[in-house]
C-alpha cells in the first residue's frame, strides 16, 4: 500500500481496507469494520474547515488522524483525499494477543478490537501518533490477499447525517462493533 491507495473517495477506501492486515508495534489484526468520513459530511470534523485538532485530514493521503472521543476514546482514522478520511471501527485480531488482553483487561478476543476505543487501546494508539505516516512504523498495513464480501449500513453514534451507509464490515465477521 502506499499514498495512491488513499488518495481516493474515502467511501471506496473505507470498503477496500476490509481484510488488510494492520499492526502496531507488531500488534493488531485484520480491519473488519470501518466507517467513512469527508468534507461535505455533516458528521465530518473536516465539515467547518481546517482547524488545529482536525489539520492532519488536510494533509497528505496514509496520515494517522488520532483524537480523542467525547474526552475518554483514542479513535483512529487514516486520511484519504483532502479533507476525509476513514475511521478504523474493528479488527479481528491475530498478532499479540497477550499484549491485547493486558491492555484491554478483556479475555474473549471478539471484544478486544471491537469498536474504535477498544482498538486503540488494544493497540496501544494514542495522540503521540497523530499525523504519523501509516506507511512507516509504528504501523504496518499489508492488504489481502482476496477482497472479503462486505456489507454496507448506517454509521454508529453520531447525531448528524446518521443514515448515510458509510459504515463498512466483513459480512459475518464476529468481531464487530455492532452487526451491520
Amino acid at each position: 500500500m502506499d499514498e495512491s491507495f488513499f488518495a481516493r473517495d474515502v467511501l471506496a477506501v473505507a470498503a477496500d481496507l476490509l481484510g488488510t492486515r494492520l499492526l502496531v508495534n507488531g500488534v493488531g489484526g485484520l480491519i473488519v469494520e470501518t466507517e467513512a468520513y469527508r468534507q461535505d459530511d455533516e458528521a465530518s470534523h473536516s465539515f467547518r474547515g481546517r482547524t488545529a485538532g482536525n489539520a492532519a485530514m488536510f494533509g497528505v493521503s496514509g496520515l494517522a488522524y488520532v483524537y480523542r472521543s467525547y474526552g475518554l476514546h483514542w479513535c483512529f482514522n487514516i486520511v484519504c483525499e483532502r479533507g476525509s478520511a476513514v475511521l478504523i471501527r474493528a479488527l479481528e485480531p491475530t498478532h499479540g494477543l497477550e499484549t491485547m488482553v493486558a491492555r484491554r483487561s478483556v479475555a474473549e478476543a471478539r471484544k478486544l478490537c471491537a469498536g474504535p476505543g477498544n482498538l486503540c487501546k488494544a493497540l496501544a494508539i494514542t495522540g503521540d501518533m497523530n499525523r504519523l505516516s501509516v506507511f512507516t512504523d509504528p504501523f504496518s498495513l499489508v492488504p489481502p490477499s482476496e477482497m472479503p464480501v462486505w456489507a454496507s449500513g448506517v454509521r454508529i453514534g453520531i447525531s448528524k447525517a446518521a443514515e448515510r451507509p458509510w459504515r463498512f464490515a466483513v459480512r459475518g465477521s464476529r468481531y464487530l462493533s455492532r452487526p451491520i
